[in-house]
């Protein structure tokens, strides 16, 4: 039996379309029960019955996408605590399978802005300034005239233009200084250290999902950002265990640890000018299982 032509279709268009259901979902594993769901319509029809099927692929992983978010509200509006995508970490995906999620251009930063969009706004804003969709392809897609997508991306790039952030340090060399002191000073409690590293405006979000201990609210501000991390240094009364490995998680630099009760956590840390001005932390296990088959602490 020959082989399937659609297959190495989809495979090359698999990391693209992963790109746009995880800026979408901010999930891996709704990404990839999307990418299943897209291959198994492409499989469903005849190749010479889709003019373009790039376009074809983007626009049915995109309307999956809706449809998932609209099943989804519900459980958002009731998530404990606050909110995060999963984790993107390199070098640590279990198999090339996942492979997009160490290559694709995903910052937490973008996520967390595209998720204060409508669905439909995330949608038209990506299919048309990261895929380059004509307003007419967009407006079949989500069911708008091109005039509405025109107007839903006029509004998304206003808000997206707000949250763009200067450049980030290049490389983990680079890095490396500011994650060890960090890693230190909030390890041992050292308020002082903390408040010379964090920015003036920095935010600090934990994710546990209401499954294991961790931060409620968003904290603001470094005085607040330092007190937590100094609190927490201060009741390990341990000395610190060396500095794990430095890894890019969304493409920030960042460390994956086990904390106590062995719960498997992520912290990314967001520096521009020499200044944390993010930190994000991923305990919620759920958000967490793609990283199981890795080489983890």
């Amino acid at each position: 039996m020959p082989p399937d032509p659609r297959l190495p279709l989809f495979l090359r268009e698999r990391r693209r379309l992963a790109g746009l259901a995880y800026r979408m979902t901010g999930s891996v594993a709704d990404t990839e029960d999307i990418l299943q769901q897209a291959w198994l319509r492409l499989a469903a029809q005849p190749l010479e019955a889709i003019e373009t099927p790039p376009r074809w692929l983007g626009a049915v992983v995109t309307r999956l996408c809706l449809d998932h978010l609209k099943s989804a509200r519900q459980r958002r509006e009731t998530y404990v605590g606050a909110w995060l995508p999963d984790p993107l970490v390199r070098d640590a995906a279990p198999d090339a399978e996942q492979d997009w999620m160490v290559t694709e251009d995903v910052s937490i930063a973008l996520i967390l802005t595209l998720d204060t969009l409508t669905p439909e706004m995330r949608a038209a804003f990506l299919l048309r300034d990261a895929f380059d969709y004509s307003f007419e392809e967009i407006a079949r897609v989500i069911d708008k005239t091109p005039a509405a997508c025109r107007q839903l991306v006029s509004r998304a790039r206003k808000r997206l233009a707000g949250a763009e952030a200067p450049a980030r340090i290049a490389s983990t060399d680079q890095a490396a200084p500011i994650v060890a002191a960090f890693w230190h000073a909030s390890r041992t409690g050292d308020m002082q250290a903390l408040l010379d590293l964090f920015a003036e405006e920095i935010e600090v979000r934990t994710d546990g999902g209401g499954k294991v201990p961790a931060a409620i609210n968003v904290l603001h501000g470094r005085r607040r950002a330092a007190g937590l991390f100094a609190g927490l240094g201060r009741k390990r009364a341990l000395p610190p265990p060396p500095l794990p490995p430095i890894r890019r998680i969304n493409g920030v630099p960042g460390f994956v640890t086990r904390e106590a009760g062995n719960v498997l956590q992520t912290t990314a840390l967001d520096i521009r000018a020499g200044r944390i001005v993010a930190v994000w932390i991923v305990r919620n296990p759920d958000k967490l299982r793609h990283l199981a088959g890795a080489a983890l602490p």
